[in-house]
């Protein structure tokens, strides 16, 4: 779904809950100020596995292009950065700027990303050199950090039972008994748009009262939208927004919706990458709006950095991409659905495409096996080629997700029968978002009736206090206090077995 001016979101945010995240600490040299000083973190770690992150800061004379060397001293090895270019020889490290981030004033910072794997220890470096000059800076791992999976205080590992671990069984999502599981509930707006606007995390509470409101609306699904830029937290990114604070309250949301006994879906929403062709969200190429498709710059680390956060828990649903339209950007369905498959250089978008098999392979590549759902074209309401482009799994657990709202194309029976019917035949349906712009409800009862009908899964857009006049909103109020058109679903919800 396309979000409100922003003007109108900031009228209407409300408070913003954020996860403390623990500091990596600095160590620094006393006296002088050192000519460069470099911060490293671990912002995610798994088993043969770590997401870091440096903050180079140049305290000399500007410079018009950087290198960042380091030596690993733990079986290290750097499989995949952003915002500079990586490389490894042995045990050294160098990163060395993009085009666009070379210059650095007096003073100036630059921060940069990688994915890398490890074994034996996951020791961290201790000495930089910024252009062949020592940076007095380095960091010790800190025992509290709740990354470190040796830490006495996380939480307790999934599996209780009280949220189902899904895969796909033919056309339907099953749980391990084999018994057919509907994903029936809301999204949860907020995660893809507050953190790239500076603001917040979360648009309106998250806490316990607020989650265990949209449980009682009978709901057993929540799909949570999320921002490229701010979770692998880009250098645009206010650092108490993005990185390992953004990390940890997506994590903390996650284990707050399972522990209301519901399934959370986490769906990449806003992603790097400038267009501005036919239907642009916005001309910005960072995550500020939907793009036509994902990138391959930044969108496979993300997703392997969200699958090695939850690949140990299958009960967490990924839905790689929210509302892909390269249609609107090529001139033939043809060209379009190539793109949407196999990404790469696509007609009309003036970035590197990253394709759904790319983001599948990401996804898989790190072990996770947990369900994925893909969206078609023309903003996820296009299945009509979905099956002949659909990626290889080899976990066979993809599922297609369907978008509608009573101003798409594809937004009447004849339309669901003759497009959507053979998709549901094969594999699994979710509809991730319906809603209508009208404050009734008249559209998204046939919606749930059709769906009903064939078993299959839907999620209203969305749970945030919005009025109609930027969207639907299906709340009033973070207690659950429906809007008309809320009122729709949440009696259906309700009157569901």
């Amino acid at each position: 779904m396309r979000h409100p001016p922003r003007s109108v979101l900031l009228a209407v945010t409300g408070a913003v809950a954020l996860v403390a995240a623990v500091a990596v600490p600095v160590v620094t040299a006393q006296g002088a100020t050192p000519a460069c000083t470099v911060e490293y973190s671990v912002t995610g770690q798994w088993d043969g596995g770590f997401q870091g992150a440096v903050t180079v800061t140049n305290n000399a004379a500007p410079v018009s292009g950087w290198s960042l060397g380091f030596d690993f001293a733990g079986g290290q090895k750097v499989t995949q950065g952003w915002n500079a270019k990586w490389s490894q020889s042995g045990t050294t490290v160098t990163a060395t700027n993009e085009s666009w981030n070379g210059s650095l004033a007096t003073g100036a910072s630059v921060s940069a990303g990688f994915i890398a794997s490890w074994s034996g220890s996951n020791a961290v470096p201790t000495a930089f050199q910024l252009n062949g000059i020592t940076c007095n800076a380095g960091a010790e791992p800190d025992p509290t950090d709740p990354t470190d999976p040796t830490d006495p205080t996380d939480p307790p590992e999934p599996g209780d039972g009280s949220v189902p671990a899904l895969h796909v069984a033919g056309n339907k999502l099953v749980d391990a008994d084999g018994t057919t599981r509907r994903l029936l509930g809301v999204n949860r707006s907020g995660g893809e748009f507050m953190c790239v606007q500076g603001y917040g995390i979360w648009d309106g509470p998250v806490d316990d009262a607020a989650i265990g409101a949209i449980a009682d609306w009978n709901a057993n699904t929540v799909r949570i939208p999320l921002n490229e830029e701010c979770w692998l937290g880009l250098s645009n990114i206010k650092p108490e927004y993005g990185g390992t604070n953004y990390v940890n309250a997506v994590k903390d949301l996650v284990g707050r919706v399972k522990a209301h006994g519901m399934t959370p879906m986490l769906e990449l929403h806003w992603s790097w990458g400038q267009y501005t062709g036919n239907s642009a969200g916005c001309s910005d190429v960072h995550a500020t709006c939907q793009k036509p498709m994902p990138n391959m710059q930044y969108t496979p680390a993300f997703w392997t950095s969200v699958a090695n956060t939850f690949k140990d828990d299958p009960t967490v649903v990924f839905d790689l991409f929210n509302e892909p339209y390269p249609d609107r950007a090529t001139s033939t369905a043809t060209q379009a659905w190539q793109c949407w498959r196999d990404g790469g250089t696509c007609p009309g978008i003036g970035y590197e495409v990253a394709g759904m098999q790319d983001l599948v392979d990401a996804v898989r590549d790190t072990g996770a096996g947990n369900p994925i759902l893909l969206g078609g074209l023309a903003y996820s309401n296009d299945l009509s080629q979905w099956l002949t482009y659909r990626p290889t799994d080899p976990a066979g657990n993809l599922a297609a997700a369907w978008h509608v709202y009573n101003f798409n194309t594809c937004a009447n029976e004849s339309c669901w029968n003759s497009t959507l019917a053979p998709v549901a035949d094969r594999v699994p349906l979710v509809a991730g978002e319906i809603g209508e712009n009208t404050c009734s409800h008249s559209f998204v009862d046939r919606v749930m009736k059709w769906f009903d009908d064939r078993d299959l899964s839907y999620l209203g857009w969305t749970w945030n206090t919005w009025d109609c006049s930027s969207g639907p909103a299906l709340i009033s109020g973070y207690d659950g206090t429906p809007t008309s058109y809320g009122i729709g679903l949440r009696d259906h919800l309700r009157a569901l077995d």
